[in-house]
């Protein structure tokens, strides 16, 4: 009970949150998108629609009437004919020009919408990094989504809605005079009704979005029951006996959704009761009203053809407006929410900060350094004090969960201590432009990607101007050249077949070996390597450690793992423990110590066995 009522509570609080920006804010920044993407014929072809609506409604309007009148009149055969043929024309010509103008529209709002998703992909493909780690970052990111997702989203749809907004407030204001001609008291009869008749019929169609949770718990429960019929529980189904429970819950979900529509149907149905009700007393009195006109000899019967049409036509316009507006407002809700993920503070200095000089030698340098992920009750590390020299080999060895992906992260810019500095030549990294930065890194972390392209993309790490002999070159080195050019398609191979489903499928070690000549073709000062090798045997972990060694002479290095035979070639190695360093030196110095370091590695060794002997 207390968890419903709790949901119910949250329900209420996100109901109430205010966007960030109003209608007109919004509208009027989907109007300057369109301009700066050179889509300025959305906004002429939604006016020119609306227009040309606005104008299929007036020949409809006034076809009939006009023809009444001159058959009263009596005009000649000829002319009646030059009438109609006239308002043929022009339905025609009308019609023809809005399908044409209609069709041509979607075009530019599916550019204006194509525009948003590059915003959005960019920054999220650039943000700061401890962004990608925020949960409301991530929230947004997924409502900016799914806000850009289709033709029916908001991020389009918004130009109908103004394109239909325009023609209804065109349509109203051009009835508005039509009426005040006849009897104002008519025109205020028919917006107090159909007003009415839009709120009563607003509360109906909010109240299923008002209980969208209940019946999302049933969608859920559903889902889930669907899920587990996969084939990752289909083995515990059939020896645990599961089906029955599964489908006692499936049943009971599907019985609170079938009663949560039902409710939902029932209100739909008051309210179109409602609405029918308004509608026959809002016309009942318009055309008693009409009628008694006629009766006294005040309208023409052509006039009261004209007014009675424009009756409905008029109730219409004003139904489209209320209608109009509730759909910005929604739809403007959404674009807020793209606005807001777009605008997300940037902790970093990606773009601005000072230029990195211009160097042959980076000395890297912890000073003091704690860190702490946010909400979390205690630090990640504590009080590192670290360099690394230009040229050297450093080895960043520890337990799973030390802190040693922690510690890459703020070296390569990730993230900002928490207390202390991190200092490239004496600076501190937060004062330079973090783009360039990073660009003084060649990074292989345990979770790499294979780009959905060729094996020369992603060597390169780019589709645009490939320098294909240092692609081959690179690929020699790793040892992978032989796989590459047995290939049917050679460097141009596709990879990830998530995309292309005649892609190459590597081996774990050809990976590991494509990583490196990823890692050689950048060509960076700095590489780090996270433990990309922990998906691989300690005996494959350590050759590809060494054969990363021998390619990358001369360079600054920090090799992370949690083997400690894998690093022992590294000119230093420190061991993280309890968040902190707890010794460091060589690998024979270490093991002359006694401490730590030395009784795991007597530990890790009796596992890493070569032909009946320990590794060396």
């Amino acid at each position: 009970m207390q968890t419903q009522f709790s949901k119910k509570e949250n329900m209420k609080k996100q109901d109430k949150i205010k966007p960030k920006y109003n209608i007109l804010q919004n509208t009027l920044y989907m109007v300057k998108l369109a301009w700066i993407s050179k889509e300025k014929k959305v906004l002429i072809l939604g006016a020119l629609s609306a227009m040309l609506a606005v104008g299929l409604n007036l020949i409809g309007l006034y076809i009939s009437p006009v023809i009444i009148s001159a058959v009263e009149s009596e005009v000649p055969i000829a002319q009646l004919v030059v009438i109609i043929a006239a308002f043929v024309a022009g339905l025609m010509l009308t019609s023809a020009a809005s399908a044409y103008v209609d069709e041509n529209a979607m075009f530019g709002r599916i550019t204006v919408r194509s525009e948003l998703i590059n915003m959005i992909n960019r920054k999220a493909c650039t943000t700061s990094f401890p962004n990608v780690h925020d949960d409301k970052f991530t929230a947004l990111l997924s409502k900016a989504s799914e806000c850009v997702s289709g033709n029916s989203q908001a991020t389009e749809a918004v130009w109908q809605t103004l394109t239909t907004l325009t023609t209804n407030i065109v349509g109203f204001a051009i009835y508005i005079v039509l009426f005040s001609t006849v009897q104002p008291i008519l025109m205020l009869i028919i917006v107090a009704t159909t007003f009415v008749s839009y709120l009563v019929g607003n509360l109906a169609n909010t109240y299923k979005y008002r209980h969208r949770e209940e019946e999302a718990e049933a969608e859920r429960h559903m889902e889930y029951i669907s899920r587990c019929s996969d084939n990752a529980a289909a083995k515990d189904i059939r020896i645990f006996g599961l089906r029955p429970w599964l489908q006692s819950v499936y049943d009971k979900a599907m019985d609170a959704y079938v009663s949560f529509q039902n409710r939902v149907q029932k209100v739909f149905l008051a309210g179109k009761i409602v609405d029918v009700v308004l509608t026959f007393c809002c016309n009942a009195a318009a055309y008693a009203y009409l009628i008694a006109m006629v009766l006294n000899d005040k309208l023409t019967v052509a006039e009261f053809l004209l007014y009675f049409t424009a009756v409905g036509g008029f109730t219409q316009w004003v139904t489209g407006i209320l209608n109009g507006f509730y759909t910005l407002h929604s739809q403007s809700v959404d674009i807020s929410t793209v606005r807001e993920f777009l605008e997300f503070p940037e902790p970093f200095n990606l773009e601005s900060g000072e230029n990195i000089p211009e160097s042959d030698s980076f000395v890297l340098t912890l000073e003091n350094v704690s860190f702490r992920y946010p909400k979390a009750e205690k630090d990640t590390l504590t009080n590192i004090n670290l360099t690394l020299h230009n040229g050297e080999k450093l080895a960043v060895v520890g337990l799973n969960g030390a802190g040693k992906t922690t510690l890459v992260k703020l070296m390569c810019g990730f993230l900002d201590p928490t207390q202390g500095r991190v200092l490239l030549n004496g600076t501190d990294i937060r004062k330079f432009n973090r783009q360039q930065y990073y660009g003084l890194f060649s990074a292989v972390f345990q979770n790499f990607s294979l780009l959905a392209t060729s094996v020369a993309a992603n060597v390169a790490q780019s589709e645009e101007n490939i320098d294909m002999n240092r692609v081959r070159r690179c690929v020699e080195l790793a040892g992978l050249k032989q796989k590459v050019e047995s290939l049917p398609q050679g460097y141009e191979s596709k990879l990830n077949r998530t995309v292309y489903e005649d892609a190459v499928m590597f081996s774990g070690g050809e990976t590991q070996r494509l990583m490196l000549a990823r890692a050689l073709y950048k060509n960076a000062p700095i590489i780090l390597l996270d433990e990309p090798t922990a998906a691989l045997d300690p005996l494959a972990e350590a050759d590809m450690y060494q054969k990363y060694d021998s390619l990358s002479d001369g360079k600054s290095s920090v090799y992370i793992s949690h083997r400690l035979a894998s690093t022992r070639f590294c000119d230093r190695i420190v061991l993280i423990d309890n968040a902190s360093i707890c010794e460091e030196g060589t690998h024979e110095q270490l093991l002359k110590a006694g401490g730590k370091y030395a009784r795991l590695f007597e530990v890790q060794s009796k596992y890493y066995k070569r032909g009946g002997g320990e590794v060396e």
